[in-house]
């Protein structure tokens, strides 16, 4: 993974340096809070209900053992014990003290990592796939590009006062696993008819207020350009970006203002002048930059361990976590494994100080020292033998870190919602919880496969509500309670698309009863093996309606039935197959 050179480390060490006499005169009054707060979230440090919180940069996802365990003494020394991964492949921690925050950055300085720029109106943390570098159906690893990208965008000049945050995910495999159609800028990488390497360039995707999937700009883009390109986007964006009202200073606003033909005209017109200037990218720093992601030192190793074959025959539980958390690995012999921070009764992407020590300890004996933060919050060892499945699962077992529910409906993508955030208008992460209780039984959740259950606590959508497949989402009501919409047929990766609210809202009582009725059209619908986001394509979004809205959702049976839901009651609740033809 990336190593820090001597520009890196003087740029944060000064940052460090420079923020810890912001500190000092914020305590002494010598600044006001007004003052303050650009500087504060320049850092990554947020003012929330109870306290401060504090955003960490993971760059593209990737995490080394040392880092781990550098979040686990944070943890402990600073928090309460525990930090928060999120959809954007970050860290946060929900109970700093302002005038410990100095020595925090410092801490992490030593691990080389930092906050810079994980708020304000910046370019943020570039994410990208979590199994970059090993995944089956990679064309080419993105991480080179990612850091490329990291290292233009970090402190740059013209773009440190955009009119609102930015965001950019890049994709390296056929398969989208970055979101890249609901980011500002998404690249996905592409190989021609020639065999060169490109990518396609979509711009103006994103999800809070107005959700859009983003347009194509470019379809074939060659790598040595993709700076050079991107910056013109920025700039055309930076100059007629709106800054008078902040609900419409996102691109995806001037993109669908001017309409995907004007914008792409003035992106090129820009372009021209730079397209063959100094940012434009040579083999020798691609190479360069390249250096740092090579390959472990992969054994030469069966493709199939019969150690991990018999004990998934005498084993249902390790057969059920072989089946949803271990993934395939290009290298024979070897596979990914997804650690899963949704164990029933945690908050989804909760990880304790005792975990990320467990896992900084798993890395280093079971997959180079090296780890992954995904998009759906939980934790992958991107480089583990087939022969050390059986041990690394007991392991993560004993530490509530095996639930074998990756893809499936208590996979449960959540933000901190009202319990945490000033933002919120509901809390989510005790909904989350309810629903993970209700439908608790793996052999119902195995049998209606994989559906994304995305929640935020408001229009914000750090849940990412809008491309679940169930999206759920808080929302503002002037008679005040928790409200909660609904939507159906959501979806990130390659066919995503933008759910549909089914009707008006919910309170957070009757939440569960809903998602109950909906999975009962589904299970009263769908074909035999076809998965939810399938059968809301066919069927379309109002037979869900009709089935939810067509009696009333008792609030207090709703709570009564919590953890006994239609689970419990096969007689009532058979699954049906459908013939497709």
């Amino acid at each position: 993974m990336y190593k820090y050179d001597v520009y890196d480390h003087q740029i944060v060490d000064e940052r460090v340096a420079q923020y810890r006499d912001q500190v000092r005169r914020r305590l002494s009054d010598e600044l006001t809070e007004d003052e303050f707060r650009p500087l504060r979230l320049q850092n990554g440090l947020y003012m929330q209900i109870h306290a401060y919180m504090l955003r960490i940069a993971v760059p593209y996802g990737l995490v080394s053992s040392a880092q781990m365990r550098m979040f686990a003494h944070i943890a402990r020394k600073y928090d309460r014990g525990y930090g928060h991964f999120t959809t954007r492949q970050n860290l946060q921690f929900n109970w700093i003290k302002l005038e410990e925050t100095p020595d925090l950055l410092a801490d992490l300085a030593t691990v080389e990592m930092h906050g810079i720029q994980t708020s304000g109106n910046c370019i943020r943390n570039i994410t990208s796939d979590e199994y970059a570098g090993v995944a089956a159906d990679e064309i080419i690893d993105p991480r080179p590009y990612a850091e490329i990208l990291r290292q233009w965008s970090t402190f740059h000049p013209e773009f440190a006062y955009l009119p609102r945050k930015f965001k950019i995910a890049i994709n390296g495999a056929t398969e989208d696993r970055a979101a890249i159609a609901v980011h500002d800028i998404g690249l996905s990488v592409l190989k021609n008819e020639q065999g060169e390497i490109g990518f396609r360039v979509l711009v103006g995707g994103g999800t809070a207020r107005t959700p859009i999937i983003g347009s194509e700009i470019c379809d074939f883009l060659p790598w040595q350009h993709v700076l050079t390109y991107i910056e013109s986007i920025m700039r055309v964006y930076n100059q007629y970006g709106r800054r008078d009202n902040m609900y419409k200073s996102r691109i995806k606003i001037l993109v669908k203002a001017l309409g995907i033909e004007e914008f792409r005209r003035q992106v090129e017109a820009d372009w021209a002048d730079i397209k063959n200037g100094p940012g434009t990218l040579t083999v020798e720093e691609l190479n360069r930059v390249a250096a740092y992601f090579t390959e472990p030192a992969y054994e030469t190793l069966p493709a199939n361990d019969p150690g991990v074959a018999s004990y998934k025959t005498e084993n249902k539980a390790f057969a059920n976590w072989l089946q949803r958390n271990v993934k395939p690995h290009k290298i024979a012999g070897y596979a990914v494994v997804v650690l899963s921070l949704k164990k029933t009764g945690i908050a989804p992407g909760d990880a304790s100080a005792e975990q990320m020590d467990v896992v900084a300890d798993m890395a280093d004996r079971f997959s180079f020292g090296e780890l992954r933060v995904t998009h759906k919050q939980n934790l992958v060892l991107a480089d583990v033998k087939q022969s050390d499945l059986v041990s690394l699962w007991k392991e993560a077992a004993e530490h509530g870190m095996a639930s074998p529910n990756i893809g499936l409906l208590t996979d449960i993508i959540c933000c901190p919602g009202a319990d945490f955030c000033t933002l919120a208008f509901a809390r989510s992460i005790p909904l989350a919880k309810m629903i993970a209780e209700r439908f608790d039984n793996l052999d119902f959740l195995h049998d209606i496969g994989e559906i994304e259950l995305n929640m935020s606590g408001c229009v914000n959508a750090c849940g990412h509500n809008h491309v679940g497949h169930i999206g759920v989402i808080g929302v503002d009501k002037k008679d005040g309670g928790e409200w909660y919409q609904v939507s159906v047929g959501g979806a990130q990766g390659n066919d995503a698309a933008i759910g549909k609210i089914i009707g008006p809202s919910f309170n957070f009582q009757q939440m569960p009863e809903v998602i109950d009725r909906l999975l009962q059209v589904y299970v009263r619908e769908r074909f035999e093996e076809e998965l939810f986001i399938d059968t809301v394509r066919r069927i379309g979004m109002t037979p869900f309606k009709e089935y939810v809205y067509a009696t009333p959702i008792d609030a207090e049976d709703a709570v009564d039935k919590n953890a006994y839901g239609f689970i419990q009651k096969p007689d009532n609740y058979t699954v049906q197959r459908k013939s497709r033809f």
